[in-house]
Order: C-alpha cells, then structure tokens, then sequence
C-alpha cells in the first residue's frame, strides 16, 4: 500500500515504485517528483525496521553516493558567491593539500574525479576511520595522486567528500553539517537532508536491508576476499585482449580494509560526516532540491543560484570509461549523466550505492527522487531510480503534449 500524494498525470510513477517495494520480507521507499516547480508526486510505502513498522512521511535513509550531488550542489553555492574559483588551487584555499606534488590540483580537477585521489585503500589502515573527519582530511593532505591531475578521471568514490567538503569548510569556517542545514536545508524548507543525523533526529532513520549487510562478518569476509580475487582474474583476462581498464582500482577506490565490519546502522556511522556516502536524506528533500537546479536555480522565490552558476556547474567535463567505473559518467562538476531506462535526458544527478539516486532535467523542469532501504546493492547503485525515472519522464512528456483544459481534469 502506498501513501501520500500522486498528480494524476503521473500515475504509473506511483505503479512503478509498487513493483520495486519488497513483496517478501522488510524494506520500504519513497518516491518525489516536481515538474514545473509543483510537487506532483510524494508517496512511500513499505516498512523501515525489522520490526515491520512502516515507512513514514519524513523516514530518513541512507542514500551512499546520492550525497555527493548534495555537497556539490553546497560548494557550488560558495562559488556562485565568489568565495571558490574552480579553475583556483585547492592549495589556495587549503595550503596543506599541496604535500606531494597536489599543488597543480584544481576545484574542477577535484568535482569531475580527475585529481587523482580515489585510492582511499591507500588512506586508512581499517574503515572505521572513515568516521574522524580530521584525521581523513590530513591523510589526504598528505596524499600523493596516482595520475597528473587532469590525466585521467577516476571515481573517487569515498574521499570526493572529505575533499570537497574541507574546501567549503576552510571558505565558510563551519562543520559542514551546519552548513548544509544553513545553506539548503533552511533555504528551500528541507525536511530531511543531514550528513551527521543529529541524536534528537535518530528515530527517522530506515534501518538498512540492501544485500550482504545483515551478514555475519566472517561471511561480509569471505565474500570480500571472493570480490578481491574476482577482480585479480578479471584484471588479467582485459589485459591479455588489450582493454585498459582495471577492475583492481575499482577495489581501491570502493573497499578500504575492514568495511566487512563497519556497521550502517549504527549511531557512530549516523552520527559522522561521510559527505561521499552517508547523507540521510527524504525523498522529499532531494527532490525540492533538484527541481530548484532544474529550475535554473530559484524556487518558490528562493534562489539558491544563479542560471549561470547552474550552468557552470553542469556542463559536461569529461567522457570515456574512466579508472574506476567502466561507464562513461559524462561528469559535470559534482554530477553524472541522468541514467533512464526508456526515455532519453540530458539531465544531471547522482545515484547510490543500494538503488537511491535523484536527478534534474532542466528541459522538462523536471527532478526525481528515490530513496530505498532494501535490494540488491551494487557499487555502481542499481537500475530502480534509472527505472523510476525513465517513467517519469515520459509521464513529463506526455503531459505536456496534453491540452491544458485535458491536463487540468485528467
């Protein structure tokens, strides 16, 4: 059963996210679409714990890599006030970045995933120290880059947050979880977009089902070492055909020791900034947020940019399969290509680990929401937001092929 609101021209989005709620066991989701600045869809259905309770309007969720959108989205703001130049040194702004030969690394280099620094298995000793941001920030200070910077892009996975969001804490002097509620959050009327759930907002948060995780460690274990080995093989079957990429680094970039133990649904990860992969977000938010880029930046007479700074910050970078993931992402700054399933967009957005994703389609003034608690998980997310949104789509279509008086009585 599914709850909330649903525009009538936009129907089958609410059928689309009935066929991808768990039919057997917990899990829950919730979808929110706005098209032409009005919220046409907001529903969710399903549960959010193992006890079966169900999903509520203001549920929040872990959304892994659809945070990276969020704080790109958080330095553009900066930049649009003239605080960061993106073609600047990031040793401009931050002087102990430049150790190692980093000192050539630019903003932009950093928000299309050239500078480099997606090794984060060269950056920790065991995952859990993923949680002290200070210590992150100083071990990529002291990072040396595997390319040139602007040599090559490469996912950077994990360490795309710590980076970008110490280069708007040094502008802006204030944690960076201040700052998302006091740049977005508050702006916009934000009901849920935290990277560091504060305690008195804990009870909101989806426990997490995507697959492996409820595990027992010795097998999260074992099937690390499978994927170790897997890649290995892998590596030297492409390399005897001649294919460049290298699934190994994928590794690097994706799994730092000890992630087999890292506990999700604890407090500790809640409660740390991971601005790569831990923002808890509402479908709701994501969305507003989005329809305000797609919307060349204002919404309901708030601007959060300017048309020329949403214009910026999402031109195209780069192409070609990188060192990371073997798709060409197209990066913006900040954002990858809109991926749909049957509809065609030349939107921008950022999807996650474990199925949730959101995305702006200025053309149709259209964004898309999904966030998801439960499903198969891969480290490339998986295809329901590109499903969801795909449907979406073609509903914008549609609807505005239709006459107004037919719009206004479907």
């Amino acid at each position: 059963m599914l709850h909330g609101s649903l525009h009538p021209d936009f129907a089958p989005v609410g059928v689309s996210l009935s066929r991808i709620l768990p039919r057997r066991g917990p899990g829950g989701a919730s979808v929110c679409v706005y098209h032409r600045g009005e919220k046409v869809v907001d529903i969710w259905g399903g549960t959010r714990d193992a006890a079966g309770n169900p999903w509520q309007e203001d549920t929040l969720s872990v959304s892994f890599s659809t945070t990276k959108g969020v704080a790109s989205t958080l330095l553009h703001v900066f930049a649009d006030r003239g605080h960061i130049d993106y073609d600047a040194r990031v040793a401009d702004y931050w002087p102990e970045f430049a150790q190692n030969g980093k000192d050539a690394i630019t903003v932009r280099h950093l928000m299309c995933h050239e500078a480099g620094l997606y090794a984060i298995s060269d950056l920790v000793e065991d995952a859990s120290e993923m949680l002290d941001w200070e210590q992150m920030v100083r071990r990529l200070a002291a990072a040396k880059p595997r390319h040139a910077p602007g040599a090559a892009h490469g996912y950077h996975a994990l360490t795309y947050g710590w980076l970008v969001g110490e280069l708007v804490q040094r502008v802006a002097g204030k944690p960076i979880c201040e700052l998302l509620a006091s740049e977005l959050a508050a702006p916009l009327g934000l009901d849920g977009l935290f990277c560091g759930v504060p305690a008195d907002q804990h009870h909101r948060v989806a426990q997490l089902f995507a697959r492996g995780f409820g595990d027992p460690i010795d097998q999260r274990r074992a099937n690390t070492d499978r994927m170790i080995a897997r890649a290995e093989r892998w590596k030297r079957r492409l390399a005897s055909v001649g294919m460049g990429w290298d699934p190994t680094e994928a590794l690097a970039a994706l799994l730092p020791r000890g992630m087999e133990q890292l506990d999700f649904d604890g407090e500790a990860f809640r409660s740390a900034s991971i601005l790569a992969a831990n923002g808890m977000f509402t479908a709701r938010s994501l969305a507003r947020l989005y329809a305000c880029l797609a919307a060349g930046g204002e919404l309901d007479g708030v601007q959060l940019l300017s048309p020329e700074a949403v214009k910026r910050a999402t031109t195209e970078q780069n192409r070609g399969v990188g060192r990371v993931i073997p798709l060409s992402m197209r990066w913006r700054l900040g954002y990858h290509r809109a991926f749909a399933l049957g509809a065609r967009s030349r939107g921008f957005g950022h999807y996650g680990f474990g199925g949730s994703g959101a995305f702006a389609d200025p053309k149709r003034q259209l964004s898309v929401a999904l966030t998801v608690n439960s499903g198969v998980g891969s480290p490339l997310g998986d295809l329901r937001i590109a499903r969801i949104g795909g449907v979406a789509l073609r509903c914008a279509d549609r609807r505005s092929t239709l006459p107004v008086t037919a719009r206004a009585t479907a």
